[in-house]
Parts: structure tokens; C-alpha cells; sequence
């Protein structure tokens, strides 16, 4: 680590304050020369730690920048992970103000359901694809605390890998028989689709940020847990939002998820 650990909180404050205050602060590369992934990491947990002490509940984790066109919008070309707590799960016909919001764009995704523990290093896709229940469709909603999305790896990180809600479908579906490669995607606004993708485009396999995710929490002695939800990242670029937007996600043969702001 370049930054210490004191100076690790000041900077988890600081998007602390950003994302109440809904006021963006600059890049924090730039800011900060010399902040490190790992730096950015425990800024993370910093916050995470944070939120717990507070009393939230952590109830799973997302994974960002999965796919190429998520990566080439950002000109980073990495997956990151954040925290999900139970305070950022939005149900299907709860209205989303914007007002709670900085600059939130929406994705499509695939949402994974933990059956079992999965704890790195060296888990396989063969170890995550025993460990889910099952799956489904999500939309998440990302924001970030960095002025204007001018974000860099480090920027991500910290900020809890741009997270802020998810909605996810009621409906649930098993990953047997189901090749989620060839899963196709199509995200609409207002009820025209203005996005598509398919599975492939996130990480060759929606599984696949599974066993990245798992793997890098083993780095510092942490694991995904049973009952825990896993956002796979965006199978498209993701989409701006304007006041009154209706959007929708459907995925071929698994289900579909809408959500509504005012």
C-alpha cells in the first residue's frame, strides 16, 4: 500500500460525504497520485465496515466492468467487485427517486444465488457452478460519487465498484441445462429496446466473474457465503436515466425485471 490507513479513512469518508451530500468529488487518481488498487481496496472496506457497524446487512457482492463494452466506455480493462447491503435492494414496484441519486446509469444482468460457501484461492467455474442455487434477472442501478464518471481502476474500487441499488426479478431459474453463454439480453426504455447482449460478452461466461470475485475476497481471507447474491456485470454498455424512465430487462428462456423512476 502507497496510502495509509488513516489517510484510507479520510478517503472513505470523503465518499461517505459525497454520496449523502450527492455532491461529487474529483478522481481520486488525480487527487491522490500514487493511490493504489490495493489502496482503493481498503477504502472499500473501509466503507464496508462502516455500513456494517451501522447496522446494514451485507447480502452479497456485484461485480463491474465484465464485459469489453462496459470496460472500453471506461477505459478500464479489469473487473472490480463491491458490496451489496440490504439497504440498496429495490423491489419491482417501488418507485426509484432520482432525487437520492448523483449520476445513475442502469445495467442488465444476471443475478447468482449461493447455495454453498465459495472461498479462494483457486476456486473453479466447476466449484461455482456446484455452489449457486440459482439464478436471475436483475437491473442494477450504478452511481458514482466521482465527478463527471471520470473514473480510473482505483476510483471504481474505492467507491464500491460505482454501486448504488438493484432490483432483482421474482422469478427464479435453475443454471442447469441452460447454455449461459448464448443467453440473450435486451434492456428497454419507455418500452422500446435499446440495448442487447448476450452472456458470452461477460467474461466469455456470467459464471466466470464468480470465480474472479471468489478468488480475490481469498486474497485477504474473505469468502462468499451461502444465501449471498452475486451480480454478475452489465451484458451491454450501460444506459443514462431521465425522470419518469420505465425500464425493462429480459433474458431468453430465465425471466425479466422492470423499475421505474420518478
Amino acid at each position: 500500500m502507497n496510502a495509509s490507513r488513516a489517510q484510507c479513512s479520510e478517503i472513505a469518508k470523503a465518499l461517505g460525504r459525497a454520496k449523502k451530500d450527492r455532491a461529487p468529488i474529483p478522481s481520486l487518481e488525480d487527487t491522490f497520485p500514487g493511490l493504489t488498487e490495493e489502496d482503493a481496496y481498503e477504502i472499500q472496506f473501509t466503507t464496508a465496515a462502516s455500513a456494517l457497524t451501522e447496522g446494514h446487512r451485507l447480502v452479497g457482492y456485484k461485480v463491474g466492468l465484465t464485459s469489453r463494452e462496459a470496460q472500453k466506455q471506461f477505459r478500464v480493462f479489469k473487473p472490480d467487485f463491491g458490496h451489496l447491503f440490504d439497504d440498496m435492494a429495490i423491489l419491482e414496484e417501488e418507485e426509484i427517486t432520482l432525487s437520492r441519486l448523483i449520476q445513475p446509469r442502469i445495467e442488465g444482468e444476471l443475478a447468482f444465488v449461493l447455495k454453498d460457501d465459495l472461498t479462494g484461492p483457486g476456486v473453479t467455474i466447476v466449484d461455482v457452478m456446484s455452489a449457486v442455487d440459482f439464478m436471475t434477472v436483475v437491473l442494477e442501478i450504478v452511481d458514482s460519487r466521482i465527478r463527471d464518471w471520470k473514473i480510473s481502476a482505483v476510483d471504481t474500487i474505492a467507491d464500491n465498484g460505482s454501486s448504488a441499488l438493484f432490483v432483482l426479478s421474482g422469478t427464479k431459474k435453475s443454471c442447469d441445462g441452460i447454455e449461459l453463454r448464448n443467453v440473450g439480453m435486451a434492456l428497454s426504455r419507455n418500452g422500446e429496446v435499446t440495448v442487447t447482449g448476450a452472456g458470452a460478452a461477460v467474461m466469455g461466461n456470467p459464471l466466470s466473474p464468480l470465480v474472479f470475485l471468489a478468488n480475490e475476497l481469498g486474497k485477504s481471507g474473505r469468502s462468499l457465503k451461502a444465501g449471498e447474491v452475486i451480480l454478475s456485470g452489465s451484458f451491454s454498455s450501460m444506459l443514462s436515466i431521465k425522470s419518469n424512465d420505465f425500464f425493462t430487462c429480459e433474458m431468453g428462456g430465465i425471466g425479466r425485471v422492470s423499475v421505474r423512476f420518478k
